[in-house]
């Protein structure tokens, strides 16, 4: 069964392609045969745009997982025995609260409908019954319905290849300020004394928390791995989302917490 022929799904397939069609159309004279990957771009703008409160929310949950993490260190100091009940007691303290340690998930799962989307406007050869004027689109000669798994497998690395490359690139280093940001605004600094005991024992209850943070702020880098497996034209958007939201927080964290990683800072706005 096609999914695309469900009455709310083709409508909103239809939608996205009337969007993107109309975009490509409208920077046609300015970007050539690239329009359509800048129409990409742009929809993953006016995504975003339309997406701010929740980009809001998930810095306001920073801050709070932020507060919240010397009282988490002291519940495992007391519990680290029990698990279970180390568990009732943390999510007890999230729901007094009113915090979620899934929050920063959301923005993720709102742009899933619209990934998918993208993934397929570049795919199918006819959009409710017409030919689909997206299929041959392409950025530099490579066509944006295409991976780049698919260019390995079929062995047409040129040019495919090289845009790639700087695409691969270009996340890459947004992952890794990404991940240097996550690390810095994770936890509030230690004391120097306490850093170099942490270097000595094992035992120190806020390793479990650090090392969790450590093992999640490589979570920008699983990006640049999807990117590779999915169309260019979902690549572009996880370009440009993923840039978005690297600049979107180092403002709002401005904005709502002061300067960045400063312990005293209190946001501007109630979390």
């Amino acid at each position: 069964m096609d999914l695309f022929s469900l009455p709310p799904i083709a409508a909103a397939f239809n939608a996205a392609y009337a969007l993107v069609g109309g975009l490509t159309a409208l920077f046609t004279p300015i970007a050539g045969a690239g329009a359509a990957a800048v129409a990409v771009i742009v929809l993953t703008m006016l995504v975003r745009t339309a997406l701010l409160p929740v980009g809001i929310s998930q810095v306001k949950a920073e801050w709070t997982r932020r507060r919240l993490a010397p009282k988490l260190q002291a519940l495992h100091r007391k519990y680290q025995k029990n698990p279970q009940l180390l568990q009732q007691k943390t999510m007890a303290l999230y729901k007094a609260e009113k915090a979620s340690p899934f929050a920063g998930i959301l923005p993720a799962l709102a742009q899933a409908p619209v990934l998918s989307l993208v993934y397929a406007l570049f795919l199918r050869t006819t959009v409710d019954g017409h030919a689909n004027a997206l299929f041959d689109a392409h950025l530099f000669g490579v066509p944006l319905g295409t991976s780049f798994a698919h260019l390995i497998a079929t062995g047409v690395l040129w040019p495919g290849v090289a845009v790639y490359a700087v695409l691969f690139a270009m996340m890459a280093a947004i992952a890794w300020l990404s991940r240097r940001g996550a690390l810095r605004l994770a936890l509030p600094k230690a004391p120097a004394r306490v850093a170099v005991m942490r270097t000595t024992q094992s035992a120190d209850p806020a390793a479990p928390l650090a090392n969790l943070s450590g093992i999640l702020s490589w979570l920008p880098f699983i990006t640049v791995v999807f990117a590779a497996f999915v169309s260019l034209a979902a690549a572009l958007y996880l370009l440009a989302t993923t840039a978005w939201t690297l600049g979107e927080r180092a403002i709002l964290r401005r904005k709502l917490w002061g300067e960045p990683g400063a312990e005293t800072a209190r946001p501007a706005v109630a979390g």
